[in-house]
């Protein structure tokens, strides 16, 4: 896949400092903070590591892969630079004190593997060009009944809900040695987040600054003896800055001894709560965007990096991606906005010979149609979810191109507000069946879900009335009633659920 050169501009380099490895990382602006104009174009390298041209996203992997995708065909037939990989996947790690000391170690930590390579790499085996992110939990992470504590996070393993010790996580950074650790963070998801009072708000501050503090010295440590660590990238909560004042100052003071080069955000409001000495840092954004428009609104705040978790929806819901930046072709006057993607699993796509996306150069453009794809879908073929999974995340690389492109030109403000007339807000809803479902992937809805099985006990006073009813029941029963009779009055007829 071949994109056009996007013009260079004057760069403001800035290479954060590390102890003893001052080239693994750096992150190189060429446009930033000018005339207003929050927008950034960066370069973030890495040793070995393919170079991401930001702003760009990372993919979301479910156990250490693509869902829908094996390593040879992400590597073969997409443009990925970089993936998120979740601690959370791993039921060792859920409610294990003492990793060290287990009979049988985790096969994860049994990985032969020499010091300058990582263990969890070799584990997925994930190509050595990608750019490898650990993080704590799931993308997107579902709320936990459990409360986090000063020394654990609440998370959700596929035997329950533990609690994921910071020690563990620590441990897994060090020996599992990825390019990038996100630092936990005493996030509260869902819809309790707007509810949140200032004691709780300072709580989350508190938590992560004990976490964060504890994360970078046992790596500091580690920098002692080893060669090799991962790049520590710190959380920015999603609350007021005067609540996360000391957390932030102690992050002034880290990046001044290299201890960390980035900053995951969970809210783009955050941004304007950096201080003016992290500012250079590279920014992923953990702020679940639920489609494009999100997107632009982050990269127009300063956001670098983003989390995809609508990719991955699109995916299972049989949803092609067909939205493009900048807009091709923009007529004036009212038009009817035109739709983000295309429900493949819809009818009207059983006899269409066309590619999902004209002028897409990827493998399901370029090999396959319409009607191939929907008879795929509908067959619930894996196939199916395959082709869509590469011609969506394609199609997220030239949508960031683009936006590059746009950006270096000095035309990103104009173009999205063409985009916003031409598209539509949401993405479409998918109409059929999509692939199997973990336990972990239902978004839980809150104290009024309908339970899935019904109450094995009754109030006291509904006892009265069963008792009669069973009395009615025991009374119909005698040697001369017929089955059919007792059919009829619908005498031991079983419910449906």
């Amino acid at each position: 896949m071949v994109f056009a050169d996007i013009p260079i501009m004057t760069p403001v380099r800035v290479v954060l400092p590390t102890p003893s490895n001052t080239e693994f990382e750096s992150f190189q602006l060429q446009k930033h903070d000018a005339h207003g104009d929050a927008t950034r174009l960066g370069t973030l390298r890495f040793n070995d590591r393919t170079t991401i041209q930001t702003p760009h996203y990372i993919a979301i992997t479910s156990r250490g892969a693509v869902p829908h995708l094996s390593q040879d065909t992400m590597r073969e037939n997409t443009a990925i630079k970089g993936i998120y990989v979740a601690l959370e996947d791993s039921d060792y790690l859920s409610d294990i004190a003492d990793l060290e000391r287990l009979p049988l170690r985790p096969p994860i930590y049994s990985v032969p593997c020499p010091s300058y390579d990582s263990p969890l790499r070799r584990f997925i085996a994930l190509q050595k060009d990608a750019l490898l992110v650990l993080g704590p939990r799931r993308l997107p992470p579902i709320h936990t009944p459990g409360s986090n504590s000063y020394t654990s996070l609440s998370i959700l393993t596929s035997v329950g809900f533990r609690n994921l010790e910071i020690s563990d996580y620590i441990h897994a950074a060090r020996k599992l040695r990825p390019d990038v650790v996100i630092g936990c963070a005493d996030v509260v998801y869902g819809e309790a987040r707007a509810r949140l009072g200032s004691k709780r708000k300072e709580k989350m501050g508190e938590r992560t600054l004990a976490w964060t503090k504890a994360l970078l010295t046992e790596l500091r440590e580690e920098q002692e003896l080893s060669n090799m660590k991962p790049i520590v990238w710190a959380p920015i909560l999603p609350i007021e800055g005067e609540l996360q004042r000391e957390l932030l100052e102690y992050l002034e003071e880290a990046v001044v001894m290299g201890d960390i080069g980035g900053l995951a955000l969970y809210d783009i409001g955050g941004v304007d709560d950096i201080p003016a000495s992290l500012r250079s840092l590279p920014r992923l954004a953990f702020t679940e965007p639920k489609g494009p428009h999100m997107i632009l609104d982050g990269i127009a705040l300063g956001v670098d990096i983003f989390s995809l978790p609508f990719l991955n929806a699109a995916t299972d819901a049989g949803i092609a991606l067909i939205f493009r930046f900048p807009v091709p072709l923009y007529e004036k006057g009212e038009q009817p906005k035109a739709v983000l993607g295309l429900d493949m699993l819809s009818s009207e796509y059983v006899t269409v010979l066309a590619p999902l996306e004209a002028g897409c150069d990827c493998y399901a453009c370029a090999q396959h149609h319409c009607a191939f794809v929907h008879h795929l879908l509908s067959a619930k073929e894996m196939l199916g979810w395959v082709l869509l999974q590469v011609h969506n995340h394609v199609m997220a690389d030239a949508f960031f191109n683009g936006i590059r492109t746009s950006i270096a030109n000095g035309t990103f403000a104009d173009d999205c507000d063409i985009f916003e007339k031409t598209y539509e807000r949401e993405l479409p809803l998918g109409t059929g069946i999509g692939p199997r479902i973990r336990g972990y992937q239902f978004q839980p809805s809150g104290v009024t879900m309908k339970k899935s099985n019904p109450s094995a006990y009754k109030k006291l006073d509904e006892l009265e009335s069963v008792s009669d009813s069973v009395a009615e029941e025991e009374s119909l029963i005698s040697p001369s009633v017929g089955a059919k009779d007792l059919e009829d009055i619908g005498f031991a007829k079983q419910s449906k659920v």
